[in-house]
């Protein structure tokens, strides 16, 4: 008799069948078999947070095309010029007051003015001046305002840390490349649902920015996208009020917060972007990660960066624009106007359908009063949407007879306006491009124009031409704070 093993004489023992109790008995002995040594685990993917920041860190210089750095000049020149324009709005000086006897040191310059803030309050007060006006650049897919947030970081750390202009610059694209592509990845979707996606995706730019001038290793710049993930700021409900401006100016110091605190190791999960839980998922129903690392150091969304001739919102720029040029063209007067008629597309009245408003703020947000105030002064410039212009009476009269009507075949950078006379005459133009768009974009010259006249009546003109000559050299620059130091209000 074969002898039984102690396992299989207590299972029978227990009344089970002897069929199971040999079953178990075959098991407990492959179970004592040599298992094979385990196989080495496969790296799992990098995810996309990973992904960005390890493109982040690896990026140089001398890697970005020439068309891509030409194009971040611009968008630094254009920047410096509206943060100039800003800086002793009224918001701007509401700002200052109530930050001044809480700010640390004086370590940064606050473009236009004399005040130096510590840089985290440097970062914020520039980056409220340079969207007070609504005139900054615009990413066109996504309606972020790019340089806003990153630039208002990095040139406050530069004045702290000073960099060349060579580092500032890859620094500025890089950032502004992170957060167009993140932008892309939930736009529109995250847009429409009320998210103000300058501040939402603009704190991942200063961030990346930040973080690049800090040089941080791969996994420090995964933890700063982390942090800045978990800051997102900005809801559309604040348009037409000075918390608009509030939301890029706290991006970029949100973007340099993360930054700094990475530097030291303060830790994120790898995967706040991209997480079942993380920024995508919790904020936007759409989450399009190949728009964020598919091409990266061979597409460039910075290149795609537009300027604006008229200080307010983007969807009205193609009305503006028809305005003036039918205004030059036909040498009418506003008391000859019995009716302008619009057709636009959804987002123009969804954005700006105030149709009475009382401040310039809400001037910006209303296609009523600037297609008055362009038809009325042919020009929509700072001036034009000013406290001044939206009670003008003669303005006020001719916004009561424009009427936009929403036409789905018009998309958002069109417009077709007819202006009926009161002799009879039906006055027409369609606008497939405006002024200032990919297709019809700023010239270094008008940008020029644009600048000085933003500077006039707080730099000096020899002072803002020297500020200029600065910005268009920034690539030769040793030190990119000599901007910001010059920039600044004596």
């Amino acid at each position: 008799m074969p002898p039984i093993d102690r396992r299989s004489l207590l299972l029978a023992s227990a009344g089970l069948p002897a069929t199971l109790a040999g079953l178990h008995a075959r098991s407990i002995a492959q179970a004592a078999e040599p298992v094979p040594p385990p196989q080495p685990a496969t790296a799992a993917e990098p995810g996309v947070t990973r992904i960005l920041a390890r493109y982040i860190v690896e990026a140089k210089y001398a890697d970005l095309p020439a068309n891509v750095r030409k194009e971040g000049v611009r968008t630094l020149f254009n920047w410096v010029g509206v943060a100039i324009g800003g800086s002793h709005h009224q918001t701007v000086d509401v700002a200052v007051s109530a930050l001044a006897p809480f700010s640390g040191p004086a370590q940064a310059s606050l473009l236009g003015r004399a005040e130096r803030f510590d840089i985290m309050n440097a970062a914020f007060l520039n980056g409220v001046a340079s969207h007070i006006f609504d005139y900054d650049d615009t990413h066109l897919k996504t309606i972020i305002h790019p340089a806003g947030p990153v630039a208002s970081a990095i040139l406050a750390y530069a004045e702290l840390h000073p960099v060349s202009g060579t580092e500032f610059l890859n620094a500025l694209v890089l950032g502004v490349e992170t957060e167009c592509r993140i932008g892309n990845a939930v736009y529109p979707n995250h847009y429409d649902v009320g998210w103000h996606i300058t501040g939402t995706a603009g704190v991942f730019g200063a961030a990346a920015a930040a973080g690049k001038l800090m040089g941080l290793s791969e996994q420090q710049m995964v933890w700063a996208l982390g942090l800045a993930a978990s800051q997102p700021v900005g809801l559309r409900e604040s348009f037409g009020s000075m918390n608009k401006s509030f939301n890029p100016g706290r991006a970029a110091a949100n973007g340099l917060f993360a930054a700094l605190l990475a530097a030291k190791n303060f830790t994120s999960s790898d995967a706040m972007i991209e997480a079942k839980r993380g920024w995508a998922n919790t904020i936007s129903t759409k989450q399009d990660y190949r728009e964020i690392t598919e091409g990266l150091g061979r597409r460039y969304e910075a290149a795609l960066n537009t300027y604006k001739p008229f200080a307010c919102g983007i969807v009205m720029h193609p009305a503006i624009d028809a305005a003036i040029q039918l205004r030059s063209e036909e040498k009418f007067t506003p008391d000859q106007i019995t009716r302008v008629e619009l057709k636009v597309h959804p987002l123009v009245l969804e954005l700006t359908g105030k149709q009475t408003p009382q401040t310039g703020l809400e001037g910006k947000f209303s296609i009523y009063h600037a297609v008055a105030v362009a038809l009325v002064e042919g020009a929509g410039g700072e001036k034009q949407f000013s406290d001044r212009a939206v009670r003008d009476p003669v303005i006020v009269a001719l916004r009561s007879k424009v009427v936009p009507v929403v036409d789905p075949a018009i998309k958002p950078e069109q417009v077709d306006m007819t202006i009926v006379l009161a002799d009879g005459r039906r006055l027409h133009k369609y606008i497939e491009h405006a002024i200032g768009s990919l297709e019809v974009p700023m010239s270094d010259q008008a940008l020029e124009r644009k600048f000085a006249d933003l500077a006039d009546g707080i730099l000096p003109a020899a002072q803002a031409r020297r500020v200029m000559d600065l910005c268009w050299s920034l690539e030769s620059l040793k030190d990119a704070a000599e901007i910001a130091k010059t920039a600044a209000s004596s």
